[in-house]
């Protein structure tokens, strides 16, 4: 296979080709495709992960923004399934129509992928506005990212990132995937984290807008109380009424409490504020 490949990997799109066959046996074992689903991976890149996949499935999508990748990708391909290779940038991508167009009996997606540094953020955000297009998510990521994503109140990496995906998704973190597994190395160790939206009844976020303004104001400036951090976006009796402290900071409250002011802050007349 990687005789197909003669490109090196690019930094300035963050590319770290996963080389280490135990890892990718790992990642394959812990998406488990099943007859019917409908994987779409991002950033193929060499085809580490998509090869596998392709052994196991017979035929996946994968998204795909360097060009110099897609014809080896496509010629590599053939001895192992069928690859619907996407050409261009995974944020411009609409999930949902996606789904729509080649999504399981449920009209759903499977996403998957070793997700650039640099964009991860972005690509989860992304991933988010498409929640309910998407059954589940099997990504590498660094492994601070992971943890941010997955890590509750009290802890010091307890932020934005983790408040905005636990109130859409159920989060784990699966396995630590050392540097040596890919090439070149990075500086950092990376993760495998599972990431499953929530069943609709379950999202009790009454508006999306309202809720991201309010996690961001609160975690701009982590040691500021929510008194002084949410001025202008809710005041302390609002506070009060979500049956939170005005003198705590945003790292010691909840999900559910985030999710209850905003709430609160939707339904209030805007007189309130």
């Amino acid at each position: 296979m990687s005789l197909h490949f003669t490109e090196p990997a690019k930094k300035h799109l963050g590319q770290n080709f996963l080389h280490d066959h135990g890892v990718i046996d790992k990642i394959v074992q812990a998406i488990a495709p099943r007859p019917g689903d409908v994987i779409v991976e991002i950033g193929p890149g060499q085809g580490a992960l998509t090869f596998p996949l392709l052994k196991k499935h017979g035929e996946i999508t994968a998204i795909e923004f360097d060009r110099d990748l897609h014809a080896p990708l496509q010629a590599a391909a053939q001895a192992h399934g069928v690859l619907h290779l996407i050409e261009g940038d995974v944020l411009a991508v609409d999930f949902t129509a996606l789904a729509a167009a080649r999504g399981d009996a449920q009209g759903q997606i499977r996403l998957a992928g070793n997700l650039p540094y640099n964009l991860s953020s972005p690509i989860l955000f992304h991933a988010l506005d498409h929640a309910g297009a998407i059954r589940d998510m099997h990504f590498m990521l660094q492994k601070e990212v992971v943890e941010r994503m997955a890590a509750g109140p009290g802890s010091k990496v307890y932020g934005r990132l983790s408040v905005m995906l636990q109130a859409y998704c159920t989060v784990t973190p699966l396995f630590v995937v050392p540097p040596g597994a890919f090439r070149p190395a990075p500086k950092v160790d990376s993760a495998v984290v599972r990431m499953v939206p929530l069943p609709p009844e379950r999202i009790v976020v009454r508006n999306r807008g309202t809720f991201a303004a309010v996690v961001r104001a609160a975690f701009g400036q982590r040691r500021k109380t929510l008194r002084n951090a949410l001025q202008g976006v809710a005041e302390s009796a609002q506070i009060e009424a979500a049956g939170l402290r005005v003198e705590a900071r945003a790292e010691q409250v909840e999900v559910a409490g985030f999710v209850h002011l905003a709430n609160l802050l939707h339904n209030a007349p805007p007189n309130a504020l």
